[in-house]
Order: C-alpha cells, then sequence, then structure tokens
C-alpha cells in the first residue's frame, strides 16, 4: 500500500476535471471536492478545435486527432493520481459543430466516460458560479472569453442573473472577421450591443474569466511594474487599462514588454480579447476590471460542495488547512484567533468585516514558516504567504497576511521587509499589520508555540487605565526580560500603557 505524504490532507479523496474548451483543453486533477480546492496536477494543450468553425461547421480535423491521443494522456495520468472520479464538460466548438456529436462520442469512448456537453446558458452558470466561489463577496458582472464564446452574467453574492452568450471567443472573432482586427471591432460593437445586462453594471467591477484576459493581465503587470505576480484578483485601473488594450487592439504586440511569456498560439488571440474588453467597457463603464483565476471548472466544482461547504469563507478554510498542514499546532493557530479578538476588544480597537477575517486567516498561517532557519522565517513566509493560491482576498489583504508573518518573525519596526510589496498593501493595513504582529510576537514567548496557555491568560484594566497581561500563579515561571520587552513594544505600537504581571 502506498501511504501519502504528510503534506497531503488524509481525509481527501482526488478527483479530475477535463475541460474541452474551443482553444485550449485542459485536465486539473485535485486534491479533493473543498471549499478552497487545492490542484494536485493541471496540464492543457491547446488543440484549437474551433479553428475555422465559421467557415467550415466542423471541428478542426488535425485538433481532433491530437485531442484523443491527449485523453488517452489525461485518462492515464487521472488513473495514475488515484483520483475517484473523472468529469468531463465540454463547451462552445463541441455543442455547435456538425461533427461535434461524433467528437463527443469518440472521446467517451477513450476517456471511459460521460461528456457533459454544456449549453450556452450552463455555461455561463458555471462561469457565475467559479466566480461566487473566488470572491467575497462577488457583485458585477462575470465574463467568460473562450475560443468559441463570450458568457457574461451578473453575480451579486450568491445570486446569478439571467447570462447571455455571445459568438465572440477569439478563434470564432478571428475567423468571422478573416483576422481583420478592423471587422473584428465592428462585430463585438455589434455583439456587444445585444447584452442588454452590461447597462446593469455600471460602477460595479467586471471580472474577466479565461485565457486570453489572463494573459493580456499578465502583460498589463509587466508593463506597469506591477510587483506581485499573483493573477486572481488583479485589478486593472480603467483609466490605465484603455490605452494598453487600445494598443494591442492595434495588433501591435510584438514590442510590447513580457510579450515572450505568452505562446504564439494565444499571443495570435490577444488583439481580439482586447478588442472585446474595451467593447466591454464602452458599453458597461465598469469601476474596475478584477482578473478571476476561477472559471467553469471552479464553478462546477463548487457546485458539487454542499450547501453547508458552499457558505464556509474560502480564505480561512485555505489558511487553516495550511496550518494543519504546516504550523507546529494548529491548535495554537485556532487559540491566538480567539486570543487576539480579546485583546483587541481590551484595547477597544473596532474591526470591520473585512479585518476581521484578514486577521483571523493571518492568525491561522502565523507560524507556517517555523521549519525554516530563524534568519529566513520571515522571508520564506511571506513568500509562501503573498503568492499561494488564496481566494477570497484582494491584494492589499493578501499582502496583509504576508506582512504579519513577515513582521512577526523579522520585527514589527523593520522597514528593510519587502517594500515594493510593502507599498500595494495600503496605510491601514501595514498598521493593522504591525498590531497584530506585535501581539503575536508578546504571546509567542509565553506559549512556546504550543496550545493552552492562551486561553488562561487575560487582560485587567487598573484605574490609572493601565492595560495589563495577567498570567495564573501556576504559570509564573513564563514570566521574564523579553516577554516584557516585547509588551513594551506592543505599547509601543498601540499607544496603550500596558505592562506583564503574575496573578
Amino acid at each position: 500500500m502506498i501511504s501519502l505524504s504528510q503534506g497531503r490532507l488524509q481525509d481527501r479523496k482526488p478527483l479530475s476535471v477535463i475541460d474541452i474548451g474551443s482553444n485550449s483543453i485542459r485536465l486539473v486533477i485535485y486534491e479533493g471536492v473543498a471549499r478552497s480546492p487545492t490542484t494536485l496536477f493541471n496540464e492543457k494543450m491547446l488543440a484549437g478545435l474551433g479553428r475555422g468553425l465559421v467557415t467550415t461547421g466542423k471541428l478542426d480535423p488535425e485538433a481532433v486527432t491530437r485531442a484523443m491521443e491527449e485523453f488517452r494522456r489525461f485518462r492515464a495520468l487521472s488513473e495514475q493520481a488515484g483520483a475517484e472520479k473523472l468529469y468531463v464538460i465540454a463547451t462552445a466548438a463541441a455543442r455547435e459543430a456538425e461533427n461535434g456529436p461524433d467528437f463527443i462520442h469518440r472521446a467517451e469512448e477513450v476517456l471511459g466516460t460521460e461528456i457533459r456537453v454544456l449549453s450556452g446558458r450552463e455555461e455561463a452558470y458555471y462561469s457565475a458560479l467559479g466566480v461566487i466561489s473566488g470572491f467575497h463577496p462577488a457583485d458585477g458582472i462575470a465574463g467568460d472569453l473562450g475560443g468559441g464564446s463570450l458568457e457574461l452574467v451578473d453575480v451579486d453574492g450568491e445570486a446569478i442573473g439571467e447570462g447571455i452568450t455571445l459568438p465572440l471567443g477569439g478563434l470564432r472573432l478571428q475567423d468571422m472577421a478573416k483576422a481583420s482586427l478592423a471587422a473584428a471591432a465592428r462585430i463585438a460593437r455589434e455583439q456587444i450591443a445585444r447584452a442588454d445586462l452590461l447597462h446593469e453594471g455600471e460602477g460595479r467591477p467586471f471580472y474577466a474569466v479565461g485565457g486570453t484576459w489572463r494573459n493580456l493581465a499578465r502583460l498589463h503587470m509587466i508593463t506597469t511594474g506591477y510587483p506581485l505576480a499573483v493573477m486572481h484578483h488583479y485589478e486593472m485601473n480603467i483609466a490605465n487599462a484603455v490605452p494598453f488594450l487600445q494598443k494591442v487592439a492595434r495588433g501591435d504586440i510584438d514590442k510590447i514588454k513580457g510579450i515572450e511569456g505568452v505562446s504564439k498560439v494565444r499571443r495570435a488571440l490577444l488583439p481580439y480579447g482586447a478588442i472585446v474588453l474595451l467593447e466591454i467597457i464602452q458599453a458597461m463603464r465598469p469601476s474596475e476590471i478584477v482578473v478571476s483565476a476561477l472559471g467553469v471548472r471552479e464553478g462546477f466544482l463548487y457546485s458539487l460542495l454542499s450547501e453547508e461547504e458552499r457558505r464556509k469563507d474560502p480564505l480561512i478554510s485555505a489558511a487553516e488547512e495550511l496550518a494543519l498542514l504546516r504550523a507546529r499546532s494548529v491548535t495554537h493557530a485556532r487559540e491566538l484567533v480567539e486570543w487576539t479578538t480579546a485583546t483587541l476588544s481590551a484595547f477597544e480597537i473596532a474591526e470591520t468585516g473585512e479585518e476581521e477575517r484578514y486577521r483571523q486567516a493571518a492568525c491561522l498561517l502565523a507560524d507556517i514558516g517555523w521549519r525554516a532557519h530563524p534568519e529566513y522565517r520571515g522571508t520564506q513566509s511571506l513568500n509562501i504567504i503573498a503568492h499561494a493560491s488564496f481566494i477570497g482576498v484582494d491584494h492589499p489583504g493578501r499582502l496583509f497576511l504576508a506582512l504579519v508573518n513577515a513582521f512577526r518573525n523579522d520585527g514589527v519596526f523593520n522597514d528593510a521587509i519587502a517594500p515594493e510589496l510593502k507599498a500595494l498593501a495600503t496605510q491601514p493595513y501595514l498598521d493593522r499589520a504591525r498590531l497584530l504582529a506585535a501581539m503575536m510576537r508578546v504571546v509567542y514567548l509565553l506559549t512556546a508555540s504550543m496550545p493552552g496557555v492562551m486561553p488562561r491568560l487575560r487582560w485587567e484594566k487598573r484605574a490609572d487605565g493601565t492595560l495589563v497581561l495577567v498570567i495564573p500563579p501556576d504559570l509564573a515561571g513564563l514570566y521574564g526580560e523579553r516577554p516584557i520587552g516585547r509588551i513594551a513594544q506592543l505599547a509601543k505600537i498601540s499607544g496603550k500603557k500596558l505592562e506583564l504581571a503574575v496573578a
């Protein structure tokens, strides 16, 4: 019997999803069905099944042959990874091509499972679920641009509005316009005019889903010098995004910095993705463009969750899982959540709902770097957290989580910590990160990173306003010079009069 590594969650049963799109085919093997899914294996091929579909009405024959070979490999990979279930979904090209049914039949024989060919309405629905699962909460218009179609749908919390499918996928638009960018712009304008739901999105975010838009966002990051290379929840300001998109839409992309990082197959479709996004901006007038790394696949996975699981906070779920896998004690991490709650109350410091959930996540992540050399714990933890595949958190919030850990390990007054990233965190988050880290630096010296102590510590307020952190008599041996120094540091950060004492 093969035993699983301790780096795996032992209660998860792997499953696989194959997404057959008009341009790409992708296999993703997940650790299990979870609120914040973790990928065990991910592979794609740019088959181009939908290339020429507009003129021939059929899937590209060479792409079909290549796809069948890849399906054999995907099935073998899924079985090798121990996936207990293989789900296969297909979108625009497979449902619209004359030879689509024959292709699906052959693919089912190769894969050994039924393939679900999504309607345009179902594709929009699952794409919306993907956005809903990835943002806390989602509120705007979600747009999923594939190779064959564009799905637009209004999302507001868990509510999904009526969606619309438009023939504006990159491959299809390229074919319809006969590779003319000017013609593509006219076609996009005409089709986008049909999407009345975009008018309801004015002043709200537009959630951009799909590989073409992700590659555009990656180029935008590089051209603007953005320091955090994390795609999910990357926000493109409309004022500086429009000139960039206009440049790409003119087809002048070979000189754009970073273009060599985009495959040539994807590169050819970037101008068409930019054209469509410009028309959406013109029609909708969104507050910003927000990139979603989650789409139809993740939406389908989200649909498999129970109602109870769906209600869980994805960020807290992911942070708790990481604590379980990497912290010295997940119980200690949970106690830290409760102790910092009580400490903020004693300090009479209020929190917004978002600040509270970010603090909880930061506490759960506070000890994930303990195996590193002490001199590198802060840096390693910062990099792990800043670049983790978290969802349900924006970039400033992500950097708050990372900086709390860095300050805890490397010192709250250490100005040399990641200056380029600190600039993205915003000053309120920086101040809050230092405060939370200072609290952690006190309590970790009293607990040896093990549970059982924090629930027994209490804050008492003296008549002169001094707040005293009281250690119970049987734990008096924990009192000492270093924790006294850390209390003084917390006092300086918080602006409170603080002392440490034994009851």
